[in-house]
């Protein structure tokens, strides 16, 4: 738990499409890594040695200034039983900690419901991006989902309440009858209102952000600018979403793997010497996860879907180094050509839920899981 007075922050950024394992925490000291990878390969020498046995990706540089720093945690092995390679089913596991059937509650949404059960601040949650994710859906929870913090995010050009609520009205009609006509009629008639009134209140952000900061053009790097302006403004925001997207790198890896690292990690740097800045680093910790990792052998240009992953942890607060065991590349250890994964995500969150937030983890995990001492 953080030492500060002021309440733990938590930024998650997740990395959809399912990052590459092998070539993001470059197991270098090992031959099976190049026998397996002909064509997707880190070149020798390239890698940014984290000791003799794995580097991260050399466009991994500002990630590396970090783990130097003892301020990145590297969680090897991350993934669930018997994986599932579907983009949507496996992110839904991990939206929801429910492998063995469809979710309804996101765990963060019911982590913000115990953070703030009352509903005395409706931004107590914010997400970027145009639209909510799973992981931060509950009922009763309000959720403010801004596409574009400049623009006051969602809907917040229509001015007048009744119109915000036909909109809503409509929107919600066109969608029950897919996905069950209570639940969405009650989840988003109510929540969405709140999220509307919520990006009203973010808007104020931006106009009392100062910062000698500057962020790149990416989308990444604007939504972790977002991210600052609203921790900076003191709204008492707790739980932060975003995501950045294309790691489904089946065709052209190199190059399009290499751009986003790139574009994650000079993001994740202008975010916290902003913070660092304005003396605001030291009770936020973000998160990095994917929803799988990628087959251990390439496929001639890229690679396709796998099974265990990583994570990353990073913050003033965290205990820097790697975590856990990197599974075993040995052909006999893989299932279905795919590294095994040996730490239950659930034990990751639980890490983060317990000695960060100070929630009881197991309500919200649905069990007791091993967890990496990284806080």
């Amino acid at each position: 738990m953080t030492t500060t007075q002021r309440d733990p922050v938590l930024v998650v950024l997740q990395l959809s499409g399912g990052n590459d394992y092998l070539n993001t925490v470059i197991p270098y000291g090992d031959p099976l890594y190049r026998d397996n990878r002909p064509a997707v390969v880190i070149p020798e020498g390239q890698e940014l040695a984290l000791d003799d046995q794995v580097g991260l990706h050399p466009s991994m540089g500002p990630l590396k200034s970090l783990y130097d720093e003892g301020k990145l945690a590297i969680i090897h092995g991350v993934g669930y039983a018997d994986s599932i390679r579907s983009h949507f089913r496996s992110m839904d596991i991990w939206h929801t900690c429910e492998p063995d059937k469809m979710g309804t509650e996101g765990w963060l949404g019911v982590a913000a419901r115990e953070l703030d059960p009352r509903k005395e601040n409706i931004v107590t949650t914010v997400s970027f991006g145009p639209s909510l994710f799973r992981a931060l859906v509950s009922p009763d929870v309000p959720v403010a989902c801004v596409d574009n913090l400049e623009t006051y995010g969602l809907l917040t050009d229509i001015a007048s309440a009744d119109e915000r609520t036909k909109i809503l009205d409509r929107f919600t009609r066109m969608y029950a009858p897919a996905v069950g006509g209570d639940f969405v009629m009650d989840y988003l008639g109510q929540t969405g209102l709140e999220a509307m009134d919520g990006a009203d209140i973010l808007k104020v952000a931006p106009g009392l952000y100062s910062s000698d900061v500057e962020y790149a053009e990416t989308t990444i790097a604007q939504k972790l600018k977002g991210v600052a302006q609203i921790h900076l403004a003191n709204l008492g925001t707790r739980i932060f979403y975003c995501d950045h997207s294309g790691f489904d790198t089946h065709a052209n890896q190199l190059g399009v793997h290499a751009t986003l690292w790139k574009d994650v990690s000079e993001a994740i740097d202008d975010f916290f010497t902003d913070l660092r800045e304005h003396d605001a680093a030291d009770n936020v910790v973000m998160l990095l996860f994917s929803e799988f990792g990628r087959r251990v052998h390439d496929n001639g240009s890229g690679t396709d879907h796998g099974s265990a992953g990583l994570a990353f942890v990073i913050g003033e607060s965290v205990k820097g180094g790697q975590y856990g065991e990197f599974p075993s590349r040995k052909t006999a250890d893989l299932q279905q050509g795919d590294l095994v994964p040996n730490l239950d995500f659930r034990g990751l969150y639980s890490t983060v839920l317990e000695d960060w937030l100070g929630l009881d983890a197991k309500p919200i995990v649905n069990g007791t899981f091993e967890k990496p001492k990284f806080l």
